[in-house]
């Protein structure tokens, strides 16, 4: 079985491939199939996937969905060149971006980022994910489509303007929520199971998606 990615440590080769990903704002429309809007935290549900079946016997229809949901503050905040996470919700804490090549980022400066270089993403097979803003501040999200054989391609960068959250779907690809400059603050409610499988782009395509953040 392969370990966990380390979220904090990477090791990211220098000068990778770039892959830029399109940015396009996030309607009703555009998020169909990944998730939705959400106009306030009253409107959303998360969804919780059944366990699956180990054999022929099917899982009991009163059960194997009873987990429920965890909650918490997400948090993404840039220092220099270096996005990092926290997932209160999960108690995670990551690495998500870079504004540079990650062999030169440097944290000792507040130069605000012109580009977004992502290194990972994963989805949640137990359930959905809520994210909702506590500022009211634009905000990406980076999301593609279900399916094991993902490809660094198939990802869209979708642009909140921070009056609204975002819902996804299960097995969503995503990487929680990237600030486009200094700090952003989410409410977050996701399956308490809290599945992960991941995409680690360095090592499987040799190459980080690049979102134009200008």
């Amino acid at each position: 079985m392969p370990a966990a990615p380390d979220y904090l440590n990477p090791c990211i080769p220098p000068n990778l491939r770039r892959v830029a990903i399109p940015v396009v704002d996030a309607t009703e429309d555009t998020l169909e199939g990944f998730g939705c809007l959400v106009p306030d935290l009253s409107s959303a549900d998360v969804e919780i996937v059944r366990w699956p079946a180990q054999g022929w016997r099917p899982v009991d229809s009163d059960s194997g969905n009873e987990g429920g949901t965890t909650e918490g503050v997400f948090v993404s905040e840039w220092k220099g060149d270096v996005l990092y996470g926290r997932n209160d919700a999960v108690d995670g804490h990551y690495v998500l971006g870079y504004a540079t090549d990650p062999a030169q980022a440097k944290e000792d400066h507040d130069r605000p980022p012109q580009k977004l270089l992502v290194w990972h993403a994963n989805y949640h097979p137990d359930g959905g994910q809520l994210f909702f803003p506590q500022v009211n501040k634009p905000f990406l999200a980076p999301l593609a489509l279900p399916g094991d054989d993902v490809q660094p391609e198939d990802f869209v960068c979708f642009r909140f303007s921070g009056r609204e959250g975002l819902y996804i779907h299960p097995n969503i690809w995503h990487e929680g929520i990237f600030a486009i400059s200094g700090k952003h603050r989410c409410f977050d409610r996701q399956g308490a199971v809290h599945a992960r499988v991941s995409v680690d782009f360095p090592r499987e395509f040799e190459c980080l998606l690049e979102v134009s953040l200008a």
